[in-house]
């Protein structure tokens, strides 16, 4: 782990977000299959989720399932559902064991039932730990929670004098939600496509050219000594 000094005007790291770009491509590469890909991609998630927690980060969002990734093959859409199944299962004890909060972000339509019911025992049975939350964003986009967010303050009949940032953020997937920090993107590509677009407004960006499989404690480190390097000035 590295020692991480902090620029006098930048504060304490307490949200990454990531955007996990590149398993199929790190698949095509090796010749393997699309499902190969995902599956280091998960494996390369859990291990991430360990070294934020031995770097004492509190809050962990990983960009899962995005509202277009149902455009993808059926078959592919199965495996990254299964995959997402088993993390909210086959590991939620240990997420549990370590002190961790779940919070799924994102829409629950659509989803299939066996994964609405592991959501819903998952965040109740970790609801009160408190070492660390890690959020996995699925069926999540940026402009579809927004909708959301009109349409839940239309049906409380809420005054248009009476919509500011405070009242929008109250009715977003996780209000509680810090904004992020710092989002870092993998892959080689530069851009969110829509992730977190309300609360990333004044994030720092860290562009990572490796897939995400490849993705490691040094690139993490080197993210983390980039955001302590900059100041945040939030507009002033």
């Amino acid at each position: 782990m590295a020692d991480i000094i902090f620029c006098a005007m930048t504060p304490p790291l307490k949200h990454l977000a990531i955007i996990m770009d590149g398993n199929r491509r790190w698949a095509k590469e090796r010749g393997l299959l699309t499902l190969q890909g995902h599956r280091a991609g998960y494996e390369r998630m859990k291990d991430v989720g360990d070294w934020c927690l031995d770097r004492g980060i509190p809050n962990l969002s990983v960009f899962a399932f995005s509202t277009e990734n149902w455009k993808r093959s059926e078959e592919e859409v199965t495996w990254l559902m299964d995959l997402l199944e088993e993390a909210l299962t086959k590991e939620l004890l240990t997420f549990h064991e370590k002190g961790v909060r779940l919070r799924i972000v994102g829409r629950r339509e659509g989803l299939r039932p066996s994964i609405l019911a592991a959501i819903e025992h998952a965040e109740d049975l970790t609801k009160d730990n408190v070492r660390a939350t890690f959020a996995l964003c699925i069926n999540y986009g940026g402009r579809p929670e927004i909708v959301d967010a009109v349409k839940k303050l239309i049906e409380r009949g809420t005054k248009m004098e009476d919509v500011d940032e405070e009242v929008i953020q109250s009715v977003l997937y996780w209000p509680e939600m810090p904004d992020p920090d710092m989002v870092i993107r993998t892959s080689g590509e530069e851009r969110i496509s829509g992730f977190l677009i309300w609360e990333a407004a004044y994030s720092e960006f860290y562009w990572c050219d490796k897939h995400w499989p490849d993705f490691d404690e040094v690139e993490l480190d080197k993210a983390l000594e980039e955001y302590a390097s900059r100041q945040r000035r939030y507009g002033k």
